[in-house]
């Protein structure tokens, strides 16, 4: 079994628990028999999930320690309350501008992953937007900002920001405009050397959180 990443307590009170998550460690136990960060936190402590990141994502992770807190909270992840900042390094250089939107609905594809409702030839960049041509298929919407913060040699960093909260949305958003982040693959290709990469390089740098007293969790880049 390889020994689980710890992770750094950001703030802690009797409401809420924020980490700065590791990269490389479940949420919640998988199939690679690993240490998950669930049986490591709630050996400790009662807890109760509010959001999510996945194995390879790192950065801010939120937790409840009461149903009450988790109810609120909860809600104002549904009623999109909650702002979230991610950090990304993709290949290549979107296009469109320094700030520009997705707007690429999702559904749940094969082998557990998710792709956009649509056809890939009919995603198009039109007045600062990604959207798709064609009337899009029975999926679930999906709206990312992202704004491009540094390029070089053919890679570029992006402060992602999405509005709603889908499995793997970003991961899918970025592939599929043509922009994979390094390190994805499952969503990019894994043969591009491009690709290649010691970890998934998408961070939660930063979650802005109403209600609770209200409070800001930031993480820098690693």
């Amino acid at each position: 079994m390889t020994p689980a990443p710890q992770p750094r307590v950001l703030w802690e009170d009797d409401n809420l628990l924020v980490l700065d998550k590791p990269h490389g460690i479940s949420l919640l136990a998988d199939r690679s028999g690993d240490t998950d960060l669930w049986s490591m936190l709630t050996a400790e402590r009662k807890l109760y999930l509010v959001h999510r990141l996945d194995k390879g994502t790192s950065g801010v992770l939120m937790f409840a320690k009461s149903q009450a807190v988790q109810r609120e909270l909860t809600k104002c992840f549904a009623a999109r309350k909650v702002r979230k900042y991610y950090i990304a390094r993709v290949v290549g250089v979107p296009a469109g501008g320094s700030t520009v939107a997705i707007d690429l609905p999702l559904r749940k594809g094969r082998k557990s992953r998710y792709r956009v409702a649509g056809a890939r030839e009919t995603i198009r960049l039109g007045q600062g937007t990604w959207h798709l041509s064609e009337a899009a298929m029975e999926g679930v919407d999906a709206f990312t900002r992202i704004r491009l913060l540094s390029h070089r040699n053919g890679f570029a960093t992006m402060l992602a920001a999405p509005r709603t909260g889908r499995t793997h949305q970003l991961r899918v958003h970025l592939a599929w405009i043509g922009y994979p982040i390094m390190g994805d693959h499952l969503y990019g290709n894994p043969s591009d050397p491009r690709q290649q990469a010691d970890r998934l390089y998408l961070h939660c740098h930063r979650l802005v959180v109403p209600g609770i007293g209200g409070f800001t969790a930031r993480v820098p880049w690693p």
